[in-house]
């Protein structure tokens, strides 16, 4: 039986995205959605918080078109990643790296030079050169 990794998200970004570069010079964009959870009448809203990681062109591409309050369509897997906290003690955590973001409706960088709703797809398999 085959293996499967996949997630599907729709949320508003909580924080402007940041680009950085690894120190071979590959593009990493990082940014959180918030994703409002299904609630019946009389209850309390809530969200759910998710760390997003973009590579290569979609990262420069999140990084240029996405903004704090834009409401995004993530594709990617959940990756767990261990690290060292700065009291020495070793923790987990996860997150969803996305191979294809899609912008929904207005919104993005206050520097676009285009003002009309767009809903744009990219696609990581689009930019692999075989």
């Amino acid at each position: 039986m085959a293996n499967l990794n996949r997630v599907l998200l729709i949320g508003r970004l909580t924080r402007d995205p940041e680009l950085k570069y690894t120190p071979a010079g590959v593009p990493v964009c990082n940014f959180s959605i918030a994703v409002n959870r299904s609630f019946g009448k009389g209850e309390e809203k809530t969200a759910d918080f998710f760390r997003i990681e973009c590579w290569r062109g979609l990262a420069e591409t999140c990084a240029k078109f996405l903004a704090k309050g834009r409401m995004v369509h993530i594709s990617g897997r959940i990756q767990t990643r261990s690290y060292e906290a700065q009291d020495g003690t070793k923790r987990s955590a996860w997150e969803v790296v996305a191979n294809e973001v899609q912008f929904i409706g207005k919104g993005g960088s206050p520097s676009r030079e285009d003002s009309g709703e767009r809903n744009e797809s990219f696609d990581m398999d689009d930019m692999i050169p075989f």
